[in-house]
């Protein structure tokens, strides 16, 4: 039977159920743009000096040059400035209020953005020594000089590490820079806000919501619109472009903004998932499918008989509306159909054929899971890190989050590290950030590999001490001298001229570099 569609329920719960709203990535779709907004809802926001409400004013004025001043024809004109003309920004390619709300409703992207957040900047970091600062430690040759040298960068990483804390009052620096690049996965957009005091110092670092953040034509600034307020924002570094919204009244703040490129847009990115966009409308379709099953009748489909006899029109409304209506939501309903009494002529039956016979499961499953694989190839995630590894095959795995950190992880890690080290260069240029790396081996085996470079002389003790966060030792910046028999040792493991020697690396299960398995687990992940 045809199946009618009960008014929905008005609630604040995020509704993408239609094909329109799934497809509404592009801009001509409004879905609370902040700067989609009129002339006279512009003159009413906060944060606007005299200066630029009059400059609102003569701009309008002169959109008239020309035209009939009847009312109409300005009311006309006032709905076709927006925020965007106003201000001079650009409006991005793809509505980012829609990208956001994206991220919440969609099972698989939420999974893997929130995946690689973890991985980029999740695991934390450590500050490095630059390219300066090593060759200048390598120029001491006084052991006690470089050792209080050492001293000092330790307290400059302590320092720093602080100092990062210190910005913020209410989120960890880590925090930031999380909800910074989950915007940029999402919307392909991320915005870190930097404060400074009445010195010129960076005296706060935060993130802003990329929905509500717009760039400007000319790049001399962003916009933010926000709760009914306008707020201008430098590019930073830049402290000398007056408040264009605000005039002399107050300083603005500068942004540093993260975005993925791509060449339809020079100046906003894009999302991983707008290359997924129709797996993730199919997935949303299926599921709704699925729900609809249990949500509008909670039966199999069935097909109603009546044969002998024609029911009243009564009797129809009654059994269309029991079946459109009566069982959505309950189960086990009774129903009584009043039939005519049968003739010798005729006799009337009444029979309800099932469609789907058997017992009942969720559909387009193949379907969902070609979806749930484009999606994840899309933003270039490996299945296992979002937790449904399906059997998947334990060197299949390892190898895939290889190339998910070598390919994925890493990049984006240098791309950020190279932004973040513009705010760490106007404390010092003795260190800079590193982001901890998604590590592929186990404690035991880099304890392994740090015992072969060390007898080697490869590294020093110190150079293993600061990567585990340890304070440098007196005498740890010089190789570790080896005993002659070591020495031999060394040659004869390194050129493998024993046999044994042969025979334990053939016989490795670590002969690529992994660790092995964990006790009790087997060749595949269940």
């Amino acid at each position: 039977m045809e199946h009618i569609d009960e008014a929905p329920e008005v609630n604040d719960e995020i509704q993408l159920s239609s094909a329109a709203d799934w497809f509404s990535f592009k801009k001509e779709t409004e879905h609370d743009d902040p700067f989609l907004i009129q002339l006279d809802d512009i003159r009413k926001l906060n944060g606007l000096s005299p200066a630029f409400r009059r400059k609102l004013s003569r701009e309008f004025s002169k959109s008239f040059t020309g035209i009939d001043s009847a009312s109409t024809q300005q009311n006309l004109l006032a709905q076709a400035i927006t925020g965007y003309a106003m201000f001079d920004l650009v409006q991005p390619i793809y509505n980012l209020e829609y990208l956001s709300k994206i991220y919440e409703v969609s099972t698989y992207n939420y999974a893997a953005i929130n995946a690689k957040v973890a991985n980029i900047v999740g695991l934390g970091y450590q500050f490095d020594e630059t390219r300066k600062t090593n060759d200048a430690l390598d120029g001491i040759t006084d052991e006690k000089q470089l050792q209080r040298a050492r001293k000092k960068l330790g307290k400059l990483r302590q320092d720093l590490e602080q100092w990062l804390e210190d910005v913020n009052d209410e989120e960890t620096f880590t925090e930031t820079l999380i909800k910074a690049y989950t915007d940029l996965e999402a919307t392909g957009n991320g915005f870190i806000e930097i404060g400074r005091t009445t010195r010129g110092d960076i005296g706060y670092i935060g993130h802003i919501p990329a929905k509500t953040m717009r760039v400007r034509r000319l790049r001399d600034g962003f916009m933010q619109l926000l709760y009914g307020k306008a707020v201008f924002f430098r590019n930073f570094g830049d402290q000398e472009t007056p408040n264009q919204i605000a005039g002399g009244l107050e300083r603005p703040n500068e942004i540093i903004h993260l975005k993925k490129y791509t060449p339809m847009d020079n100046y906003y990115g894009i999302p991983d998932i707008i290359a997924a966009q129709v797996a993730l409308a199919g997935n949303e379709f299926s599921g709704q499918y699925n729900l609809d099953y249990f949500q509008n009748k909670a039966v199999p489909r069935y097909i109603i008989t009546v044969k002998g006899a024609k029911l009243s029109p009564e009797s129809e409304r009654k059994l269309l509306e029991f079946f459109q209506v009566g069982l959505k939501g309950k189960n086990h309903r009774s129903l009584y159909v009043p039939l005519p009494a049968d003739t010798p002529d005729s006799k009337v039956e009444f029979k309800m054929e099932p469609i789907e016979a058997g017992s009942q499961e969720s559909s387009f499953n193949v379907y969902r899971k070609a979806n749930r694989d484009e999606i994840l190839l899309a933003h270039r995630t490996p299945i296992s890190k979002i937790g449904i590894p399906e059997g998947i095959n334990l060197a299949a795995a390892r190898d895939a989050d290889k190339t998910f950190k070598e390919q994925v992880c890493r990049p984006a890690q240098m791309r950020l590290e190279k932004k973040i080290n513009l705010i760490i260069a106007e404390k010092t240029d003795a260190v800079q950030i590193k982001f901890n790396e998604l590590s592929l081996t186990d404690e035991d085996t880099q304890s392994k590999i740090d015992e072969r470079y060390l007898r080697m002389q490869v590294i020093t003790p110190n150079e293993v001490r600061l990567r585990m966060g340890k304070i440098p030792i007196e005498g740890g910046d010089e190789v570790i001298q080896l005993k002659p028999q070591q020495q031999a040792e060394i040659r004869a493991q390194a050129g493998q001229t024993r046999t044994r020697d042969k025979e334990r690396q053939n016989n490795s299960p670590d002969i690529s570099g992994e660790a092995r398995n964990p006790k009790g687990d087997g060749s595949k992940v269940e």
